[in-house]
Order: C-alpha cells, then structure tokens, then sequence
C-alpha cells in the first residue's frame, strides 16, 4: 500500500533513498539541506514523499512564498508594475505553492531506481494530488509547478488533465565542452564573437583563487552580491551570507567559490558546484564598474570553460541569465514550462490574461531567442 507524508524538513527523509530518486543530480540531499538550512527570508520549504512500507518510491521538493506575478518582466514595465506594486500590492502579489525549488534550474520531483517508467506518470499524478491537498491546508490557492523541462510529456499531460494553465519557463542554457584547448573553444565561436574575446583577453587580467571557504571575504562577497542583485529584473529569492557558507561546508569538494582579485581588493566571486560530469555556475557577482575595464564576466566564463577542459569536464551548466551573451558564447538551451492553477475560478481566468503580459519572452529579444530555439 502506498502512502503519502508531507514534511517541512529534508532531513526527515533518508539522505540515501532521497539521492536515489535523483541519480547523479549535484544539487542532491546535502545540496537541499544547506538551501534550508540558510534560512532564506520569504519561503518555507515542503518535501511531498510516498512510500510502500519503509521504501521511498517518489519525492518532490516543494516551497511556498508570497510571489510577485512581475518576477519575469523587465525593462519598462517592470518600472510600471513596480509602481503598481506599491500602490495595490494586492493586485500583483498572491500567496503560491510551488513544486520545485527557486534555487534549482528544473523541477525537483523524482523516482527511485525500483520505479520502472511505466509507474512514472501515476506517481507524479499523486504527489500533484499532495501537493494540492497540502496547499489547501495552508490556504494557499495558487498552485504551480516550476520549471519542468520542456521535452517532459508526462508532466505536460498530468497538469493539462489536472486543468493547469502553462507559460514559458526561463530556459536553462548549456556549454557542451569537447575542446581541447581554450584557444579550440574560441574558434568554434562566430569570428565577431572569437574576434572580441581575444581583444577582451589581450590585457592582463585579475588574480584566480579557488576557495573552499570564504569567511574571511564574506562581507565583500556579499557587497559584490548586493550589486549584482540589484540590477537583476529576474531574482525570486534574496539569498543570505549563510547559503553561501552553508553550500561551500555541506557539498564538500563539490562545491567551490572562484575569487577574483585586483591587488588586494576583490572584484569578482563564482560560486560553482563540480563533479567528475558536469561544472554547475550557480551565481556570478561582481563590480560592475570595474566589470567593463577588466571583462569580469567574460574573463570568468574562461575560466570555467578552461576547468573543464582540463579536468575533462563534458558539460558546463551556466543558469537562467544574460540569454544575449550566452547565444554568442556558444550556449544552448534546454526549454521550461511553468503550469499553475489557482482554486478560486475568478483568479484562474485573470491569470489567463496576465499570462499574456508576463510571459518572459515578452520582454527580452535575448530570451525570446533562446526560447524560440526549442
């Protein structure tokens, strides 16, 4: 008999059977467990499971929080609906129960290895029914499920049956990473593109330090995040000092914080997550001043394109930002979907027509490009 538990802490649920469901994922157990531990403001975390007696069979990371319909607009109506934010917030916020995680780049639902594909679809159809009765028991009436990848019919089908609405996701880009050399992976690049790397890397640039821990510079990373978050349209979460320690203490060597120094003042700091099959760039801060004299950005790109190289790394996961950029580095794109539903029928068809203006497609050229390749 299978039966279903909800539970507020990761750490509830064997970290072994946990890591089943999600086979060679980086962003595993102990990769959750320091997200909850961070205490990151604004979201309680919820972990739907079912079981057959002691066996986990299927688990999903879930969070709620009190979301903002404008998360994904930009530009000039991102100023429009921050004014109107201000003035009704009502109109723009609403409380949401989301299966995934703001800090993963795809829906956090699995399997165990036991499961054959067949069961699939009847597993996730169940841990939707518990995340709807759990949302209910909130009061919560916005429903989503975030970031499911694009090619996934059986999610298609489950939410399109289960009267979810669905929208474009930020797609999620990759550096397939064969080369030999860095000088290999710039040539396969456009000559525009290969012609402005090389001016970019013609001057000297900052110091490289790996670290392992940053204790000692954590007020200046965490400047160099406060900068680096105000001029992004498309944050969800603000993360504290702690998710930064906490990832680099609970992953271990997997988990590393590239630092960037001019003299003895920090400029620049990567966080990254590595295993022996992929490099994950979790968050890039920087100072954006001194970004355009010294190419910070792009200077840390190679950096990581050049790690892999050399320790024969086949894929580089570089997040759900700067779409411009990475289309001219080479990326490619792995497609989302956002389903949700709200209970009260009146909400659920304005949330048709909002759809239409929040779309995130709507408002960046860049992004719409890279949508439009899958």
């Amino acid at each position: 008999m299978i039966t279903a538990h909800t539970f507020s802490s990761i750490q509830a649920i064997d970290r072994e059977a946990w890591n089943d469901c999600f086979p060679d994922a980086l962003e595993d157990w102990d990769y959750i467990v320091a997200v909850e531990k961070a205490g990151i403001e604004g979201f309680e975390w919820r972990y739907l499971t079912l079981f057959e007696g002691p066996t986990l069979l299927a688990v999903a990371t879930a969070f709620t929080t009190c979301y903002r319909l404008d998360t994904t607009v930009q530009g000039l109506a991102k100023r429009f609906t921050e004014q109107l934010n201000r003035v009704l917030p009502g109109l723009t916020q609403l409380q949401l129960y989301a299966i995934g995680s703001p800090l993963t780049e795809q829906c956090s639902a699995g399997t165990a290895s036991v499961i054959q594909a067949a069961q699939r679809p009847a597993l996730l159809a169940r841990l939707l029914t518990l995340a709807q009765a759990d949302a209910a028991r909130l009061g919560i009436g916005l429903i989503a499920v975030k970031d499911v990848p694009s090619d996934d019919h059986e999610w298609a089908t489950l939410c399109k049956t289960a009267g979810f609405q669905s929208m474009p996701g930020l797609p999620s880009a990759t550096l397939a990473v064969p080369f030999g050399s860095v000088d290999g992976y710039l040539g396969s690049l456009g000559k525009s593109t290969r012609k402005d790397m090389r001016r970019k890397l013609r001057n000297p640039g900052p110091r490289v330090e790996w670290r392992s821990t940053i204790d000692d510079v954590l007020p200046d990373v965490m400047r160099l995040y406060a900068a680096s978050l105000a001029r992004s349209d498309l944050q969800l979460e603000r993360l504290p000092a702690t998710y930064f320690t906490g990832i680099l203490q609970q992953l271990g060597d997997r988990a590393v914080c590239v630092l960037y120094w001019l003299d003895e003042q920090l400029v620049a700091f990567n966080l990254v997550l590595i295993d022996e099959h992929r490099l994950i760039d979790k968050f890039f801060g920087h100072d954006l001043e001194l970004t355009r004299d010294y190419n910070l950005y792009f200077r840390s790109w190679l950096v990581n394109v050049d790690y892999c190289i050399s320790h024969n790394i086949a894929l580089y996961e570089c997040g759900q930002a700067g779409y411009a950029s990475k289309i001219r580095l080479g990326c490619t794109f792995q497609g989302n979907t956002l389903y949700f539903r709200h209970r009260n029928w009146l909400i659920n068809n304005l949330l048709k027509l909002v759809k239409l203006f929040i779309r995130p497609d709507r408002h960046d050229p860049a992004l719409a490009a890279a949508i439009s390749e899958y």
